[in-house]
C-alpha cells in the first residue's frame, strides 16, 4: 500500500512539475517580468502558504530555528538546493525552451558521482563510468542534433542548464536527513519562504514596476496555476522517496520531461529534430541505469557481506 503510494506521489508530481515549465515559458516570453521578480513572489506566496497549512494543523514551524545545527542546514538547502534549482530551471527556460532546461536537470546524476568520487579520493565503478558517457551522448545528441558543427541552444542557455544539474543534485540529496528529522513539509516551506526573501532583498523587489504585470490579466491566472501546481509538484516528489525506492524514483520522474515536450509540441508548436529525440531517449536510459545498476551493485555487496559473515 505504501508503495503505491509512493509511485502515485511521483506520477501526479512529475506531471504537475512537468507542466509548470511550458507554463512559466509563456509567461516569461509573453510578459515584461524577470526571472528574479517572477521566483521572488513564486517562492514566498508558496512557502508562506505551506507554513500557514502547518500551523492551523497545529505544527511546530518555529522549533526549527532554536537548533542551531539544524538551522543552518536549512539555510544551506534554501539558498543552493531550493532557490538554486529555481532559479537556474527558470533562468534555463528564459534561455532556451522548458523541454531542455527539464531535461538538463537530469544531469544531477553524474554531478554526484563525480562529487563522490572526488571527495572518496576513488574512480567511479564501470556501471557509473558507462552511465556518464551514455547521458554525455544523448546530451550531445539534444543539444546539436548529431551535428559536432552546431549548438542548437545559446552559450547563455548552456550555462544555465548545466548549473541545473549542479543545483538539482544539491536539492535532491542534501535535505535527506533535514527531512526526516522536521518532515518534508517544513523544510521545504521555510526553504522556499527562505530562498524567496533573500532573492528579494537581493533583487530589491520591493522597487520593481513589474507589480502591475503581475496582475495583469491572463498573467495572474498563470502565475496562480504555476505557484500552486509547482508547490504541490515539491512536496509529492520529496514525499514519495519516503515508500519507494531511488530506482523508481528515477524512472517514473523521466515522466516529467516526456510531460513537458508533449506540451510544449501542442501549445508552442515545437518540434525537436530526429538526432534530438534519439538524445532525449538516450539520456532518459541512461539516467534510469545509473539508479538500476547502482541499487544491483548495492543489493550483491549487502549478500557477499552477509556471506562473509
Amino acid at each position: 500500500m505504501k508503495r503505491s503510494k509512493g509511485i502515485i506521489l511521483i506520477i501526479i508530481g512529475s506531471v504537475l512539475w512537468g507542466a509548470t515549465g511550458p507554463m512559466m515559458e509563456w509567461v516569461l516570453h509573453n510578459s515584461e517580468l524577470s526571472v528574479p521578480f517572477f521566483l521572488t513572489v513564486r517562492l514566498i506566496v508558496a512557502g508562506t502558504s505551506i507554513l500557514v497549512f502547518l500551523k492551523f494543523q497545529k505544527k511546530k514551524v518555529f522549533v526549527i530555528w532554536k537548533e542551531p545545527v539544524w538551522l543552518k542546514q536549512l539555510f544551506i538547502f534554501a539558498l543552493l538546493g531550493m532557490l538554486g534549482v529555481q532559479y537556474t530551471f527558470i533562468a534555463a527556460i528564459e534561455a532556451s525552451n522548458a523541454s531542455i532546461a527539464t531535461l538538463l536537470q537530469f544531469l544531477g546524476p553524474i554531478y554526484i558521482i563525480i562529487y563522490v568520487s572526488w571527495k572518496g579520493k576513488t574512480f567511479p565503478p564501470k556501471y557509473q563510468v558507462v552511465g556518464i558517457i551514455g547521458t554525455l551522448l544523448g546530451l550531445f545528441l539534444l543539444l546539436t542534433n548529431a551535428n559536432i558543427n552546431q549548438l542548437l541552444i545559446s552559450n547563455e542557455a548552456l550555462f544555465w542548464g548545466l548549473l541545473l544539474g549542479v543545483t538539482f543534485s544539491i536539492y535532491t540529496v542534501y535535505p535527506a536527513r533535514l527531512m526526516k528529522e522536521w518532515g518534508v513539509l517544513v523544510v521545504v516551506g521555510w526553504g522556499m519562504l527562505i530562498g524567496g526573501i533573500v532573492l528579494a532583498l537581493l533583487s530589491q523587489v520591493w522597487n520593481s514596476n513589474e507589480w502591475s504585470e503581475l496582475v495583469s490579466y491572463p498573467i495572474i491566472i498563470f502565475v496562480v496555476l504555476i505557484v500552486l501546481m509547482g508547490t504541490i509538484a515539491f512536496v509529492m516528489f520529496l514525499s514519495s522517496m519516503k515508500y519507494i525506492t531511488a530506482v523508481e524514483t528515477s524512472i517514473l520522474s523521466s515522466i516529467e520531461p516526456l510531460t513537458a515536450m508533449i506540451i510544449s509540441v501542442f501549445w508552442f508548436g515545437q518540434i525537436l529534430g530526429g538526432w534530438q529525440y534519439t538524445g532525449v531517449l538516450v539520456m532518459l536510459v541512461f539516467v534510469t541505469w545509473l539508479s538500476v545498476a547502482g541499487d544491483l551493485n548495492l543489493n550483491l555487496c549487502k549478500k557477499r557481506n552477509k556471506i562473509k559473515k
